[in-house]
Formats: C-alpha cells, structure tokens, sequence
C-alpha cells in the first residue's frame, strides 16, 4: 500500500503541523539545508509521523517525530525565483535534496527563506492529509512503488519514499509530464538511512 497526500489551501502557516511548502519548522539547532554553493534549498513538506500510523501497515515510517523533504525545484515553480542550481533529468546529486528527521516535534522554530527585498521565498503553506492509496498510485504519495516503469526498473529494489507529481495550481512543472521521486530500499529506511535516499526525475 501507499499513502496518498492530499493539500488544503488554508491562511495559517502550519506551525510544528504536516504541510507542504511555507516555512520549514526545524529543531533550533540545525542548520538549514543549502546546496555547495550555499543556496537554501526549496523546502518542500514536513510530516508529522505520527499522523501515518494509520496508513503505514508494515511500519516502514517512523511514528513520532517529523520528517522533512528539502529539494532545488525552484526552478521547476513557476511562482517562485529561486537560485539554488540547474539539476535536470536523471538521478540528482545529494547536494541538491535532503531528508531530514527529527525525532521530537518539540522545540520548533519557523525558519522562513526571504528574497533581498524581504518577500517570502516559497509558497504559502497548505495543510497535508493523508489517505489510503494503491502502491502505483501515480499522483503525489508516500511509500508504494514509483509509478513510472522507467524508474521501476532502474531501481527495482526501490520504493517511493515520496513522489511529487506537477500541479497547475502551484505553477509546478516539471517538463512533460514529469515526476520527482526521493527513493529508499524498505530496509533502508526500517535503519532510518536518510543519507541512503536518491532522488530521480523522469518525465516524458
């Protein structure tokens, strides 16, 4: 099974809650993820585990704490004017995405990106849901296997740790018909192997 992710546009930004974009709430000790040229990487989501306990039937996920998802689509954003680099098709460099994983929601602080001028870097927060999803499920998911067969088999050992599909309402694209995908064997991530993860993109 996968777990399917569902986005609702909502005014408040999400603090220490499971989202997608907005400003990352991290521990106050780390540092915000940036590539080698020093450039903040896109936050993308953070997760709230326990929210998935009861979608994660084979207890891949961990179950306490927050999971963040870091990657340079800024590019791909129609809406946003990001440099963090130009990383195309293929499998990415680790420079360009990270996974991170706190294992308390405790202590957070909003880390919010800003252009020179002040203006928020990054899109207003949505709230995540989640929901039942079958594992070839070819939208935006948790776990499952990715979706498209290219992928599949350039890593058959593999699962979709998360995939991001385009989204017209975001001004997401990624070329035609594309797909991102942070990818993780399943005993990978039962060893909680962060550093293990890859991220490929193919599109059509």
């Amino acid at each position: 099974m996968a777990i399917e992710l569902k986005f609702q546009p909502n005014d408040d930004p999400g603090f220490a809650q499971s989202k997608w974009w907005g400003a990352a709430d991290l521990p106050a000790q780390w540092e915000y993820p940036c590539t080698e040229g020093g450039d903040p990487l896109l936050f993308v989501a953070q997760i709230r585990c326990e929210e998935l306990i009861p979608y994660d039937r084979e207890g891949l996920l961990p179950h306490r704490g927050m999971l963040y998802f870091f990657a340079a689509i800024g590019e791909y954003v129609e809406r946003l004017d990001i440099e963090e680099g130009h990383f195309g098709l293929g499998e990415w460099p680790a420079e360009s995405f990270r996974v991170l994983y706190s294992p308390t929601c405790e202590e957070l602080e909003p880390r919010p990106i800003t252009y020179e001028d002040g203006e928020a870097a990054f899109l207003p927060a949505e709230r995540l849901t989640f929901s039942w999803a079958d594992e070839d499920f070819d939208s935006f998911k948790l776990l499952g296997r990715p979706y498209y067969e290219e992928i599949k088999e350039l890593y058959p050992e593999h699962i979709s740790l998360l995939q991001i599909d385009e989204q017209e309402r975001w001004g997401l694209r990624l070329y035609d018909c594309g797909m991102l995908c942070f990818l993780i064997t399943p005993e990978e991530l039962r060893q909680r192997a962060w550093d293990q993860v890859r991220l490929y993109f193919h599109s059509f």
